[in-house]
């Protein structure tokens, strides 16, 4: 008797020969890298380490930004995305790390591990984990190199602040009140930017972290006091501006100006003595050990655990100056250039 055996049941056989062999192969780890912007060389690093890291890894990686640093709409429409898709993890640097957290707590509800890269979301426990140089710190490193910088002249000083933007992101608010411990002045409440009483302060303006930004910022503050000698920057590419408008009015040479980033154009503004003293983050680390974590999640189910005596995985910072103090710890831009992005 002649036997017959259809399509779908010859079909079944073969997968289920395949899945016996051990030849069939399980769909890759899909994981999101949602950024403030693509053009910042912080980011550009960052999504060059998280790439580099899922390659190896053999995970898929799909990469979003916002069209400029603030643009919280499009990383919203990213989450979305990563949520339909069905990534197991998403890396962020949220730009109002407020206002994403509902959406980022879909995105745990659907079963996807959040973790926060350099900017803390707020509330931090809104993210699995985060991975991010300490802002407080670096803040502190480069307030205090001010201080000792200045001497007696420090008590007198006339301090102007480029921030991020109005939302006040945790990142902008650690790096602001981190100089100011640093450099001695009363923060007041912590937790945000612009309650301070001290009279050296001129003001704060905001940057939107960008040259241009800086630039304006710098001639806001200068229109309301010509004599500011002490300038924060929220990072580099907002120092570089800031010192064109300085430059503009000839004052470039007598105000210190002071950033975190540690990128290359930045580390050789150090160099060039745009900028006196930067504290160096390593954005290639975090993002790398992102997706490390996010890799350990899918396959085991285990989560990332914080630095020790830490609320967050600390990925390392320098203070970076060609001008060293007594005291702290720091490293030339010789050296910097050799651990630089961008």
């Amino acid at each position: 008797m002649k036997r017959t055996v259809s399509l779908a049941s010859f079909a079944g056989c073969l997968l289920a020969a395949a899945l016996a062999s051990g030849t069939a192969q399980a769909a890759p780890v899909s994981a999101c890298l949602i950024t403030k912007t693509d053009t910042n060389p912080f980011f550009v690093k960052m999504k060059e380490g998280a790439s580099a890291k899922a390659k190896e890894l053999g995970m898929t990686l799909k990469a979003y930004a916002g069209k400029i640093d603030g643009d919280s709409e499009s990383q919203v429409a990213a989450i979305e995305t990563c949520i339909a898709d069905g990534a197991k993890g998403i890396l962020i640097t949220a730009s109002d790390t407020k206002g994403i957290v509902p959406n980022l707590q879909k995105a745990r509800e659907a079963g996807l591990l959040v973790i926060a890269l350099d900017t803390p979301l707020d509330p931090v426990s809104a993210a699995d984990m985060t991975f991010a140089t300490d802002n407080l710190l670096a803040g502190k490193l480069i307030g205090q190199w001010a201080r000792e910088t200045l001497g007696d002249k420090a008590k007198d000083a006339r301090v102007a602040f480029l921030d991020l933007n109005a939302s006040q992101p945790s990142v902008d608010v650690l790096r602001d009140q981190g100089f100011m411990l640093g450099f001695g002045i009363d923060p007041k409440d912590q937790s945000r930017i612009g309650d301070e009483t001290d009279s050296r302060i001129v003001g704060h303006d905001v940057t939107n972290g960008n040259e241009e930004g800086g630039r304006a910022a710098m001639e806001n503050l200068l229109q309301k006091d010509p004599t500011i000698n002490v300038v924060h920057t929220i990072n580099e590419p907002a120092a570089a501006g800031a010192y064109e408008a300085l430059k503009a009015v000839g004052r470039e040479k007598d105000v210190l100006i002071v950033s975190i980033d540690g990128g290359c154009p930045g580390v050789h503004n150090v160099a060039d003595g745009v900028i006196g003293a930067t504290s160096q983050q390593y954005p290639l680390q975090m993002a790398a050990l992102g997706i490390e974590a996010i890799k350990t999640f899918a396959d085991s189910g285990k989560k990332p655990t914080p630095t020790e005596g830490k609320s967050f995985v600390d990925t390392g910072v320098k203070l970076v100056t060609d001008k060293p103090v007594p005291g702290i710890q720091s490293i030339d831009s010789k050296t910097a250039l050799q651990k630089c992005w961008g």
